[in-house]
């Protein structure tokens, strides 16, 4: 059975096994998630469960929301997301979905959007070599040359350049829950998680399991 749960990241630390091994885990505040939507096939032609995380106040929500949160009875949510589940027939509106449903030892890929750096340079971006520091060098932290003049005569597309870095949606797979706390409701996933604190991390089922 497919699980998915939305979180907000906390921040990062380090547990001790019996042991007396460290792995150092990100903490994820994992819902609860109410079912605010469920799809089905035979209506709108494939199976799907929306669900709504995080209390937000009456006057930021739309008529729209509005509607549909009183609809399914449920409190107004300030994120609202969709997971295609097999068994999305076997829930109904205001269901609860907790952490608990997850175990020590599961597989999972956690998704978010990266902080944000701003306008940064070739070498901080792409990870590029910086020239000598010397006084007389004329090329200390440029990006290099961009391409040959007369063939072929133009910057080839994907060019790595300086520009706008962080701010992307990043999944990462395969990681390895190592502890689950569903009285607080907090999920302790080995490694890091992409984003800052306090960031969305939708997590799932890993889709391919490590080699």
């Amino acid at each position: 059975m497919k699980k998915a749960i939305l979180a907000t990241k906390v921040g990062m630390t380090q547990i001790f096994n019996e042991d007396g091994v460290l792995t150092p885990v990100t903490v994820l505040q994992a819902g609860p998630c109410y079912v605010t939507q469920v799809k089905t096939v035979d209506k709108d032609g494939y199976s799907a469960v929306q669900v709504g995380y995080v209390d937000k106040r009456e006057k930021l929500v739309n008529k729209p929301l509005k509607g549909m949160f009183d609809k399914a009875g449920v409190s107004y949510k300030r994120y609202v997301r969709e997971f295609k589940l097999e068994n999305a027939e076997s829930f109904n509106l205001n269901d609860e979905i907790k952490v608990d449903q997850f175990e020590v030892g599961d597989k999972i890929d956690a998704t978010a959007i990266t902080k944000g750096k701003g306008f940064q340079g070739a070498i901080k971006r792409h990870g590029q070599s910086r020239g000598p520091m010397a006084h007389g060098s004329k090329y200390h932290r440029h990006a290099g040359s961009n391409g040959a003049c007369s063939d072929p005569s133009k910057v080839f597309k994907g060019k790595r350049m300086p520009g706008h870095m962080g701010s992307k949606q990043v999944t990462i797979q395969n990681l390895e829950v190592v502890r689950v706390d569903a009285e607080n409701n907090l999920l302790l996933v080995k490694g890091a998680v992409p984003g800052p604190k306090k960031a969305l991390v939708t997590i799932k089922n890993t889709v391919k399991a490590a080699k």
